[in-house]
């Protein structure tokens, strides 16, 4: 879709709360992030499912958030990379570099939550399978994001190879969330060629660790969380 310009707007409120004590107390573990969508402009103008779902699980792992060094692919609207950078991690929200309106609306998207690009987070335009300077220049990290890059199988290898290429000789993982949208598409062969590993992440645990019902959260869509990791 192309970077067209917005033509409708509104603002979409997303509350993180901690898992409530014996008397029902969250003070302190508690987190409003806004949003402001536009979703006639295109899809990196607007938040999709997958995205609640990682930035939930990352609250619920926000205790190891702090001092992290974390990167989000194609991260559209930004919110489990502005989740993780009010957690206190490190964070560099990247697009792609020939959509710079969805970069002007991912900084919009940051300000709004009272982060500043340049100064709390970094904010660049990256092409997926293209080793630019400014990608080496991105390393190291120890957490990249990503949620619904999966979406165009022409582009599954591009996403791979510069998955692998960040985690190199790392001790890094990345996590994405993904809507399965066909039983024909398929990573396996592409995480092998690129000397990668991957598993789906239960669930249940994040209902457990944070007190939400995940199966609230998706509703009926078939949403996973990967962890890929190098060989």
């Amino acid at each position: 879709m192309s970077d067209g310009r917005p033509l409708s707007g509104q603002l979409k409120k997303f509350v993180f709360r901690g898992k409530s004590t014996n008397n029902g107390d969250k003070r302190g573990d508690y987190l409003e992030i806004v949003i402001p969508e536009l979703l006639s402009a295109g899809y990196s103008f607007y938040t999709w499912p997958s995205a609640p779902l990682l930035a939930w699980f990352l609250w619920s792992q926000r205790k190891h958030l702090r001092g992290l060094r974390v990167l989000e692919l194609g991260c559209g609207t930004g919110l489990p990379g502005i989740l993780a950078s009010k957690c206190g991690a490190h964070v560099t929200l990247t697009d792609s570099v020939a959509l710079p309106r969805s970069l002007t609306h991912l900084s919009a998207c940051c300000e709004a939550n009272g982060l500043i690009p340049g100064r709390d987070v970094q904010i660049i335009g990256l092409t997926w399978g293209l080793f630019l300077t400014d990608v080496h220049n991105l390393q190291p990290v120890d957490l990249l994001l990503a949620s619904d890059c999966f979406y165009e199988p022409s582009q599954f290898e591009e996403v791979l190879s510069t998955v692998s290429y960040l985690l190199d000789g790392t001790d890094a993982r990345f996590l994405c969330a993904y809507q399965e949208r066909s039983s024909d598409w398929s990573i396996e062969a592409l995480l092998k060629k690129w000397s990668l590993k991957g598993a789906l992440l239960n669930l249940d645990s994040l209902s457990d660790s944070s007190g939400i019902d995940y199966r609230a959260l998706i509703g009926d869509r078939s949403l996973h969380l990967l962890e890929i990791v190098p060989v």
